[in-house]
């Protein structure tokens, strides 16, 4: 009886909270088929056709909005100042805040049930992480810093792949960043008690670099590698770049990242092309996505300064992930990096030698292809194979909660 009432719960909540992000983020049904999309070149050109929005009134100089810093949370132009959020006109407080995990949650094989499970506890740990006693092994030298992405939270974004991880020999560690309410510009979603990564993207790095700090001192080690979804893999390449991370992260293991922004079956390029006239129409979205959901559209301030100087950095081995079903970042092809000098960079498309992983960009984080792929990035002679099975969109799980 008892397990039965937890299951009504987990899936009532569950389905609320699809209904939200399927309203939210991509306006339509998921399905099963990948759409046909423009090449990333289309994209940049339909952007550069309007990049340069026309002056309209506003507080700051010229009309081009006053109060465009990370956490700033009032400016009211549009969006040309150095503002890095997309739009400029983000009402709000300055803030946001990362916490750690209290206690742990299940394993999880569907993301369904675990993102109905981390809505309602929103705190715990996804199993395997946050063993502050830990200490890497020769085998495994390096702790493995595990980032959630956009509404989502630290259990639900690793119920599945944290325990594995753990079990393969490594000291995995993770944290809720991005806390953002809805007066600091959380967006409405942040009303829910487990979504979070939702504040400034920029602020989220800084989060994250107190955190790897953390890790470091407590493993005793001087790397850490990193396995991030969605917004987490852009935040985590922004900290290479602009928090010092460079020096302290080894691999970069990514899976649907937007880092180079998405058009969200093209509502932000849309989005980004009117707002680029002047009208701010961004400004008015973002009350309901939050800042880092209009941060991370193609085209934004933030994605721009992101890779101005190149897609990679230095010193950093990337694995980047992503899934020809992918609703939220898309064209799915815009997650990929291209190498700088000197660097390595995997470019994966999940389903090449495994079509029936048909893993959308919630589920992928539940796909044991995707997790044989983070295992092989980070011991390739340990774990050399990769593994394919059958993984469908929405659910997740091989189709079963």
């Amino acid at each position: 009886m008892k397990r039965s009432t937890c299951g009504r719960t987990v899936g009532a909540a569950a389905v609320s909270i699809v209904s939200v992000l399927a309203m939210s983020f991509t306006g339509v049904a998921a399905q099963a088929g990948p759409e046909p999309a423009p090449t990333e070149q289309a994209l940049a050109e339909l952007i550069a056709a309007g990049r340069k929005a026309a002056p309209v009134a506003g507080s700051g100089s010229g009309g081009s909005g006053s109060a465009c810093t990370s956490g700033s949370g009032a400016g009211s132009g549009n969006g040309s100042g150095n503002c890095f959020g997309g739009s400029g006109s983000s009402s709000g407080l300055a803030g946001g805040f990362a916490s750690d995990t209290v206690g742990y949650g299940p394993p999880m094989t569907a993301w369904l049930a675990a993102f109905g499970y981390g809505l309602t506890h929103p705190d715990v740990a996804p199993p395997g992480a946050n063993d502050w006693h830990c200490k890497p092994t020769a085998e495994h030298p390096r702790p493995v810093v595990l980032l959630h992405g956009t509404w989502m939270n630290a259990y639900n974004g690793f119920a599945y792949m944290g325990q594995p991880l753990e079990d393969a020999g490594f000291c995995t560690f993770t944290f809720n960043y991005g806390r953002a309410n809805l007066l600091q510009g959380g967006g409405l979603g942040s009303v829910l008690p487990g979504v979070m990564g939702t504040g400034y993207i920029g602020d989220s790095a800084k989060q994250l670099a107190t955190f790897v700090d953390r890790v470091l001192a407590a493993t005793g080690a001087d790397e850490v590698d990193i396995i991030a979804h969605s917004q987490g893999g852009a935040m985590a390449n922004w900290y290479t770049k602009f928090e010092g991370g460079a020096a302290e992260v080894r691999n970069l293991v990514t899976y649907g990242a937007t880092h180079h922004g998405t058009s969200l079956v093209g509502i932000g390029a849309l989005g980004r092309a009117i707002n680029n006239f002047g009208i701010d129409i961004l400004g008015f979205i973002e009350i309901f996505v939050g800042h880092a959901g209009i941060q991370q559209t193609v085209g934004s301030e933030f994605v721009q300064k992101l890779n101005a100087d190149g897609d990679t950095v230095p010193g950093v081995d990337y694995t980047i992930v992503g899934t020809r079903y992918d609703e939220i970042t898309n064209p799915y092809d815009l997650t990929f990096l291209q190498a700088g000098p000197g660097v390595q960079v995997d470019n994966i498309t999940l389903q090449d030698g495994c079509e029936q992983d048909v893993s959308d960009h919630l589920t992928m984080m539940y796909s044991p292809r995707a997790l044989s792929i983070a295992l092989r990035a980070l011991d390739p002679a340990g774990h050399p194979q990769l593994e394919c099975t059958f993984n469908p969109w929405l659910i997740g799980g091989g189709g079963a909660l």
